[in-house]
């Protein structure tokens, strides 16, 4: 650590003045990306969605010089891999094996959150990069001084990461979908860029979901965000996640603090059927991004997931002028509803030598596969292909 630098650990986000981690988390422009806001973090903390009673113990690091902040890395002591969506069982078990003990580890990400964004936080303007740098190095050395196996810094920026591999973390990258808004004028714009078949498809998807369903989409932000109606998807997201994770991570509390404190910032689209909400999606928006999370359904209706999740997220992101949808992990039956592949990334620091070399192996490994599956899966968008004009 640079003698110009010190660096401490917050064992509480109520700890940092939002104003000072806001400030570390703007981006060149003063936008703080939804996900990376104090308010996201305390209201994970605050109603026991990420604390020490689930696993999350805050472990966040503080970067400091001359008493004031210079940047911030949102971590938590770890003693499960769940809610992290880059998954590394197979090394715990492979390092117990060894004798090892893998747990406690140190997790740099978002809980619960597997949307690619800024892990470094350090206040913009002169001396950010060197900022940048001594935090890659001290979170390092907070890890090997601390007792723990491993850091893993999850969903960074490609930029991030080329800094962390330099510095001795292993590089990992994996796969997710999403759209990228090519100026489109209307969803019938977006459509007219695909193949006539996957045109017609998509047109029947969106027809029947809801025609044949009779139901109606509503899309609630800001006031709309009542109690009420955060009881209703509450309901949705545990009947879901129930029957998908096991436990589902967050409680009741999260998203009424998330609704007093970002409602502008959250969109639900929400299924009627017969007065009554039967299925939802929650969405986050960014300066540029509609970053799709999670849904829930209390009825079964066909091609109902792909209207409230894809369908209408594009429809929204095409209205509003953003870039990009990111719709979460994995899934590649998103690559038909107009859903590109992309590189995701994330760096480890490996404290045990002998266990990094095995691991750096296999990431060597594992990341030449990934390149040539995104290479595979990107010819198989459903987008117009001026080689195949004459099939069209």
């Amino acid at each position: 650590m640079s003698d110009s630098f010190t660096i401490r650990v917050v064992r509480s986000v109520k700890d940092i003045a939002a104003g000072d981690w806001n400030a570390c988390a703007a981006d060149p422009t003063g936008a703080v990306d939804p996900f990376l806001d104090h308010a996201f973090f305390l209201s994970l903390e605050e109603s026991k969605s990420a604390v020490r009673e689930t696993g999350w113990l805050g472990h966040h690091l503080v970067l400091e010089r001359g008493g004031v902040i210079a940047g911030i890395l949102p971590c938590y002591l770890k003693s499960h891999s769940r809610g992290e969506y880059v998954f590394d069982a197979g090394w715990a078990e492979a390092y117990e094996r060894a004798g090892g003990r893998y747990y406690p580890k140190l997790q740099a990400s978002v809980p619960f959150t597997p949307a690619t964004g800024r892990r470094l936080l350090v206040r913009p303007g002169e001396g950010a990069d060197l900022a940048r740098a001594a935090l890659v190095q001290g979170a390092a050395q907070v890890a090997a001084e601390a007792g723990v196996s491993s850091l893993h810094v999850t969903f960074c920026p490609a930029d991030e990461w080329a800094l962390m591999g330099e510095a001795d973390y292993l590089q990992r990258t994996d796969t997710q979908f999403h759209f990228e808004n090519e100026g489109y004028g209307s969803f019938d714009d977006f459509l007219a860029a695909l193949s006539s078949r996957k045109r017609k498809v998509i047109r029947r998807e969106r027809r029947d979901a809801l025609e044949g369903n009779g139901i109606t989409i509503r899309r609630l932000t800001g006031p709309e965000l009542t109690e009420a109606v955060w009881d209703r998807f509450f309901e949705f997201y545990m009947d879901t996640g129930s029957r998908k994770w096991g436990r589902p991570y967050l409680t009741r509390a999260f998203y009424s603090l998330i609704g007093e404190r970002m409602a502008d910032r959250i969109l639900l689209v929400m299924a009627e059927r017969e007065g009554r909400y039967v299925a939802g999606a929650i969405n986050f928006i960014g300066r540029d991004v509609l970053y799709g999370r999670h849904w829930g359904a209390v009825e079964n209706h066909p091609f109902l997931h792909f209207e409230v999740c894809y369908y209408q997220a594009i429809d929204y992101a095409i209205e509003k002028g953003l870039k990009r949808v990111e719709a979460g992990a994995q899934g590649e039956h998103k690559l038909a509803r107009g859903y590109k592949p992309v590189t995701t990334y994330s760096a480890h620091f490996i404290v045990d030598r002998g266990f990094r070399r095995a691991v750096d192996d296999y990431l060597q490994r594992e990341r030449r596969y990934i390149a040539e599956a995104i290479d595979e899966l990107g010819t198989l968008t459903p987008f117009r292909r001026p080689e195949l004009e004459e099939q069209d």
